[in-house]
């Protein structure tokens, strides 16, 4: 068909409408012919293949068209060919359409798991148009700030997919606004979404093998397109960016802001074996990091690693960061396996990256949460030390490990266990304030809380690698008995455990993370790595939640507890003012190798009141003398007690008649006082 056409301009990437039709730009720097493809929804075959003419149709390296009274529904992609020498780094393929790394909405499957295993992927076109008038209420973000935030890490399909869930829109984002009402009871303030970029979630190889049934790319961590949300989130292909809007929308309405999990560290083409879609046929030397010999730089374990250094792909991801806090209101992101953006072209660290500094400073990011997974599968760990100049937090692994140890009763960990309750200013201390650590105990990726008491070892025949994957270092402790028992001392004792490490991460300074399910005891029978299984592996059960509210209501008022306590969430480091630190005998903290007990006072000079917080890792009993106060201790929280009594308000609260208090094996403490302490302690 005869299409008018005019130069167009070579910015912005990607399909963009004017009044009158649509300007095309595409970035390919050493193509020799690049073909626009034009289809009708629902056909194989294009028809329209518009060849872009080199002297007017490039700008640089960067390949633009204008077409006159397009159809807005229409899909595109584009044919490119140029040199074929993999030694060199150069994959072009003109029998290839490809999807353009700039379009806002892919042409996918609209069913969850509809194709094959292993099929290819069918992402090679863009939709041309998808953003249709959204009606935002004048919503903006909460712009909670960083100390106060509680943050819920979570799954996108699985929060709501298991049939339990009752949910009319099972598994989509529709789905997650009718469990809003969950996520306020319980207290959280922030979700962070497992990647919600567009994936093939049948790309995996493995099988279950003890059903046979193909497992799945589950968690979603190879993504296809940075700016398209995945079309099998919504309930139509057509409405999926509207409904992912209305959640935001709706989060924001509730007071709750999101967080995207994002994976800029690589893409699934991944290597020389893998599919080539997009990046590959458009400048395959450009995007990745490639070694002298043409194969893919493997620092992520997923096959390749995103060259993210490069200027062409710093713009791509500060392009899709901005276009999901201005177009969709995200309020932050969580980069997955961030050192990558510390590399090199040939991937060696940076001490100043380009990549962080043009996210960091990037003014329409300014009030953007920024948090980095701190390190990558090249054996780059930088807790404490990525380089995001404060700006960034980090989810802190020394904290999760260091945490489990302390609590499960490892020696040697008292002075590390102190150092992560008070925000680690041994990682933090430059950046001056305890936000930079991202606290967790569990989290997608390792057991989930339950299984950290109930499993010394991880057990992964599911995953179909005879239990090679995973990590086999899991600081865990079954307490007694490995899984499953109806032994009613181990289940006291792995659920005063399960309260133990809840209430360690609610009274530590930084900002603490929750992991989607924990509230009940979700447990996925000691797999440590179930990436592949959507199944009620990973699925939230909500029966099993309408069974398990007394553990549902502890997490509940430990997070009431924390957000009514300002001193538990500073914004600073302690200073001698603020803490006291104890031992058996107040003031005389015992940091011995050997000891498994620590206690501290908090102040809060304010607001004239202190917590005693005492946490008791030895397998025997310890009686502690309190500290003297002109007013008397009231007990809040006590770990060895039932629900009800193991965490009460402030009208339930026991008075403390002694000045010694006998704490349990494997026990937490939390009391108050309604004055400050008359002895004061610099040490």
């Amino acid at each position: 068909m005869e299409i008018k056409t005019s130069r167009g301009w070579p910015r912005p990437y990607g399909a963009t409408p004017y009044k009158n039709g649509i300007n095309f730009a595409v970035f390919s720097k050493r193509a020799r012919v690049v073909s626009l493809c034009l289809f009708q929804p629902g056909k194989n075959a294009p028809y329209a293949e518009i060849l872009l003419d080199p002297k007017t149709n490039r700008t640089g390296d960067v390949w633009h068209i204008y077409l006159y009274d397009i159809p807005l529904s229409d899909h595109y992609g584009y044919r490119v060919d140029g040199p074929y020498d993999p030694l060199a780094g150069e994959t072009f393929d003109n029998r290839q359409i490809l999807l353009d790394p700039y379009a806002r909405l892919v042409v996918s499957r609209p069913n969850w798991g509809q194709s094959k295993p292993k099929d290819p992927p069918l992402i090679d076109r863009g939709v041309i148009y998808p953003l249709n008038p959204f009606d935002w209420e004048e919503d903006a973000p909460p712009n909670l700030p960083l100390k106060d935030l509680v943050i819920y890490e979570m799954h996108a399909r699985g929060f709501t997919q298991d049939p339990s869930s009752r949910a009319k829109h099972r598994g989509t984002f529709l789905g997650i606004i009718e469990k809003i009402p969950h996520l306020k009871a319980l207290g959280v303030n922030a979700i962070e979404l497992l990647p919600i970029y567009e994936f093939n979630e049948r790309s995996s190889v493995f099988e279950n093998p003890e059903t046979g049934e193909p497992l799945f790319n589950y968690w979603g961590y190879s993504t296809q397109n940075f700016f398209s949300p995945m079309v099998r989130y919504g309930t139509n292909p057509d409405s999926v960016i509207q409904e992912f809007k209305t959640l935001v929308k709706e989060l924001h309405r509730n007071g709750i802001e999101i967080i995207l999990d994002v994976v800029y560290n690589h893409t699934g083409e991944g290597d020389e074996r893998g599919p080539q879609f997009s990046f590959k046929g458009f400048g395959n030397s450009i995007y990745y990091l490639l070694a002298p010999n043409g194969e893919y730089y493997n620092f992520t374990g997923c096959g390749n690693t995103m060259n993210t250094n490069h200027q062409v792909v710093v713009d791509l991801i500060r392009d899709s960061l901005r276009y999901w806090v201005t177009e969709m209101h995200v309020d932050g992101f969580r980069f997955d396996l961030a050192s990558i953006f510390a590399r090199t072209h040939d991937g060696i660290p940076l001490e100043f990256p380009p990549i962080l500094e043009a996210i960091t400073n990037d003014p329409i990011l300014a009030n953007t949460k920024l948090i980095a997974e701190p390190w990558d599968a090249g054996g780059l760990y930088q807790v404490g030390s990525f380089p995001g100049r404060g700006v960034w937090s980090e989810w802190n692994g020394k904290y999760r490990d260091n945490v489990r140890r302390f609590l499960k009763g490892t020696d040697g960990e008292v002075g590390n266990f102190a150092t992560r309750l008070s925000g680690s200013e041994d990682l933090y201390g430059k950046w001056l304030t305890p936000t930079c650590s991202i606290n967790f105990i569990t989290a997608h990726d390792g057991f989930s809380l339950a299984d950290l008491v109930s499993y010394n070892s991880k057990h992964n025949l599911e995953n179909g690698e005879e239990n090679r994957d995973g990590a086999n270092d899991n600081e865990s402790w079954n307490c007694g008995v490995e899984g499953e028992t109806d032994d009613p001392k181990v289940l006291q004792l792995r659920e005063r455990q399960r309260k133990n490490f809840l209430v360690a991460l609610l009274v530590s300074q930084g900002v603490p993370m929750l992991l989607m399910g924990d509230e009940y005891g979700h447990t996925k029978k000691g797999n440590n790595n179930t990436w592949g299984h959507d199944s009620r592996f990973n699925w939230f059960q909500w029966d099993t939640l309408a069974k398990n509210r007394k553990m549902f209501r502890f997490f509940q008022k430990m997070i009431a507890f924390r957000k009514a306590h300002p001193i538990l969430s500073r914004f600073r480091f302690l200073k001698n003012q603020d803490v006291v630190w104890h031992g058996i005998e107040p003031l005389n903290p015992d940091w011995n190798e050997k000891n498994r007990l620590i206690a501290m006072t908090l102040v809060d000079s304010l607001n004239h009141y202190s917590l005693y917080i005492a946490c008791n890792a030895f397998h025997h009993e310890v009686s502690v003398h309190l500290p003297w106060h002109d007013s008397p201790w009231y007990q809040y929280v006590y770990t060895p007690l039932p629900s009800p009594k193991d965490i009460v308000s402030e009208k339930s609260a026991r008075k403390i008649q002694k000045q010694t208090f006998t704490l349990a094996p494997y026990s937490s403490l939390i009391l108050k006082a309604s004055e400050l302490p008359s002895v004061r302690h610099d040490a």
